[in-house]
């Protein structure tokens, strides 16, 4: 299992000044889905992914818009405006001047948003590049899989002073609530990627699902998590060690009716986002009223689930 928080923190250490991290982060994953950052290996940073139609995504003049409309989110920064003055010629050329930051349209594709006191970094704004659909595994509400041929993705995460604190419950839940906020507001968001589950949701589905947590319903097992058969016939969990480090293990022969699988993996995920995880043996009565085994895994890191 890998650690969720790490990247960027790398990131944050190993670039000093506030507009050079934000810049080489956005540099870091190129429209092809590249990793170009020598500083870290690893291929992912944190967040979540709005995909658009390809030649759909929005400017950092439709942010404001969208910021003017939204009573909750600002723009706390938009490098846009620190773009430097061009220098011409009489005859109307363009004069480099040494020590100018060239500063092309693919570098000034983001903006900083805050909501509720938490800073995320919105990146991929057009006219610069798009990111690359994430890989996906797994589509809720989706009739087929979202490719590179029909889209292009802008990237939400947090700020990079939130490093080390991206999987905490205020951080993570600040991150799909202003995703949301963007979804309800841009009608051309056709799906979300949500990359440590490996899936991707319809936007309505997304919006549902996202809307009733914030607001105290159930956490979406399905979107925010997923599932997987392993090749012992378990069925496996997938993403909700981000949430908890640790996935959720259905053991065969309780795992050999999927659907019903499904629907207790739902319930317990529920349950186990509000105890956060499990520690010791535990004992519950599943919904068929039979008694269920609840216990970690040698390594901790799954929730091994088998009958009694």
């Amino acid at each position: 299992m890998h650690d969720q928080a790490q990247e960027p923190r790398l990131i944050a250490q190993s670039i000093g000044g506030r507009g050079l991290v934000v810049r080489r982060y956005a540099e870091g994953l190129t429209s092809e889905g590249i990793w170009t950052i020598t500083e870290s290996s690893k291929p992912m940073p944190h967040g979540v992914f709005l995909l658009f139609a390809k030649g759909k995504r929005p400017s950092v003049g439709d942010i404001k818009d969208f910021v003017a409309s939204n009573p909750v989110v600002s723009l706390v920064h938009d490098p846009s405006a620190d773009a430097p003055i061009r220098l011409a010629s009489n005859h109307g050329e363009p004069v480099a001047e040494e020590g100018l930051l060239d500063q092309s349209a693919n570098e000034v594709s983001w903006v900083e948003l805050l909501r509720e006191g938490l800073a995320f970094d919105l990146n991929g704004l057009a006219p610069g590049d798009g990111f690359a659909v994430p890989n996906v595994e797994h589509l809720f509400d989706l009739k087929e899989q979202p490719g590179t041929a029909r889209f292009e993705a802008l990237h939400l995460a947090p700020g990079y002073h939130l490093a080390g604190g991206e999987r905490t419950m205020p951080v993570a839940r600040g991150l799909i609530a202003l995703a949301c906020d963007l979804v309800q507001h841009f009608a051309g968001i056709e799906a979300i990627a949500w990359p440590p589950s490996k899936s991707a949701s319809s936007r309505q589905y997304f919006e549902s699902v996202t809307t009733a947590w914030l607001g105290g319903g159930p956490f979406p097992a399905l979107g925010l998590t997923a599932f997987r058969q392993t090749f012992d016939g378990a069925l496996q969990s997938v993403g909700l060690d981000f949430w908890l480090d640790q996935e959720l293990r259905i053991e065969p022969p309780l795992s050999t009716d999927k659907v019903a699988a499904t629907r207790l993996g739902v319930r317990l995920i529920n349950q186990l986002m509000i105890v956060g995880g499990v520690e010791g043996s535990e004992r519950i009565v599943a919904p068929d009223g039979s008694r269920l085994v609840l216990r970690p895994s040698r390594n901790g890191k799954f929730i091994r689930v088998w009958r009694e």
